[in-house]
């Protein structure tokens, strides 16, 4: 059976990250689905759950650089996106860049940060450059950002903006392993050293254009008005909704239908079906959603109300 180029890089990149993280299948997923979206991830959890490594082995994959930053309560704009240095020799200011020129960038604990330097990323994110002293720098073309956040009951962190959140293609939670996957960590990386860059060094990164034709793939699936008009209707149920005082905006909708594609992509399919949207709008809705104080005290979530949205608005019937 011959696979198409979404389902070779999904299938590479589980058979090659799944060497090095374990018990993650639904995060690679995810990314997966993220990165032929050309869209950027929101990685929520406790630290010490293997952020950093998995996102070392994602830019190895591709072949690419890696920029790591830590959120800190101090960290300026300039600490991520570079700045001017006065070169003595050649009498003139040259630009420094910083980690965000990078192919993968983790910015781990990113709520600890302020909402100025949260704010620093709003460009990197959505145009993919960065604008410093008037002049604008281009990021790498396959620029992608892996933001990772403590849970928000944690001591110093800043929630982030809703206009931050809506950046982010999806969000994906990494809660704790299951026993046969925490076994697997330990028998692999309990070593003095730990073994982490040998391991890192094993993967084979992706082949060239996969990537290239995956997202190519993707533009081409085709999608019946029946299905935009579904999908339309649960961003309006979330507006209406009386438990949520902020609902979906027309860039979450537009990202629920770009990750849908990629969805029937890696399933095989050039034509998308309400189960493709089913599967990627949890991930994709429920960090942009924002309940109502009320909501907020009766111990809610936004991914609990989402899921009773979903089970109210019936699949309408095709129209084209």
């Amino acid at each position: 059976m011959t696979h198409n180029a979404g389902q070779q890089l999904q299938q590479h990149l589980h058979q090659e990250l799944g060497k090095i993280v374990f018990g993650m299948d639904e995060i690679l997923h995810g990314l997966v689905i993220a990165w032929i979206a050309n869209g950027h991830v929101l990685l929520e959890g406790a630290p010490g759950l293997g952020k950093t490594l998995l996102a070392k082995a994602l830019a190895q994959l591709m072949g690419g650089s890696f920029g790591r930053i830590q959120g800190t309560a101090d960290l300026l704009p300039s600490d991520i996106t570079g700045l001017h240095i006065f070169n003595t020799s050649q009498n003139q200011f040259e630009f420094a860049p910083g980690p965000l020129f990078n192919n993968v960038v983790l910015m781990d604990e990113i709520n600890r940060t302020g909402p100025k330097t949260q704010s620093a990323l709003l460009q990197a994110m959505e145009e993919n450059a960065v604008s410093l002293d008037r002049k604008t720098y281009p990021l790498a073309a396959d620029f992608f950002l892996i933001a990772a956040q403590n849970p928000l009951d944690y001591e110093g962190v800043y929630p982030l903006l809703e206009s931050q959140l809506d950046r982010f293609l999806i969000r994906l939670n990494l809660s704790y392993p299951a026993i046969d996957a925490e076994i697997a960590v330990l028998s692999r990386y309990d070593k003095p050293g730990g073994g982490h860059r040998t391991a890192l060094e094993q993967i084979q990164p992706l082949a060239d254009n996969l990537l290239t034709e995956a997202r190519s793939l993707a533009t081409k699936v085709h999608v019946e008005n029946s299905l935009y008009h579904y999908a339309t209707l649960l961003a309006q149920a979330t507006r209406q909704h009386p438990r949520l005082s902020l609902g979906l905006s027309t860039r979450g909708l537009l990202a629920i239908m770009r990750c849908a594609r990629v969805e029937a992509v890696i399933e095989g399919r050039d034509y998308l079906l309400p189960d493709d949207i089913k599967r990627v709008a949890p991930n994709v809705v429920a960090h942009r959603l924002l309940l109502s104080s009320e909501a907020m005290l009766e111990g809610y979530s936004t991914a609990q109300i989402y899921g009773e949205i979903e089970k109210q608005v019936a699949i309408p019937r095709n129209t084209d």
